[in-house]
């Protein structure tokens, strides 16, 4: 069971990278560098949830698992307003 957790975290990790590659490479013109920017980010925010569910174990730790989502969230906003105020300045 514990294999089949992981295998389906695994696939998940492959989908996710996936997108956020397509997602850079091809949707810069259509979308614009800050919506792609930002979905991105959301991508890798993502992805590092699983990593943190599954492969650290926090999925049978609630509390941890919700303190280290907060973090991770307001670590992302952050990252996101300082990719963005450049393209508020411009």
């Amino acid at each position: 069971m514990s294999a089949d957790k992981t295998t389906r975290a695994w696939i998940s990790l492959l989908l996710l990278s996936g997108v956020s590659v397509v997602i850079a490479t091809g949707a810069t013109e259509t979308l614009g560098v800050a919506i792609t920017g930002a979905l991105v980010l959301i991508f890798a925010w993502m992805k590092a949830r699983v990593v943190l569910a599954r492969y650290l174990g926090l999925w049978q730790a609630p509390a941890w698992l919700s303190g280290f989502n907060w973090a991770l969230g307001l670590f992302c906003l952050l990252l996101l307003g300082l990719f963005l105020i450049p393209e508020i300045g411009a």
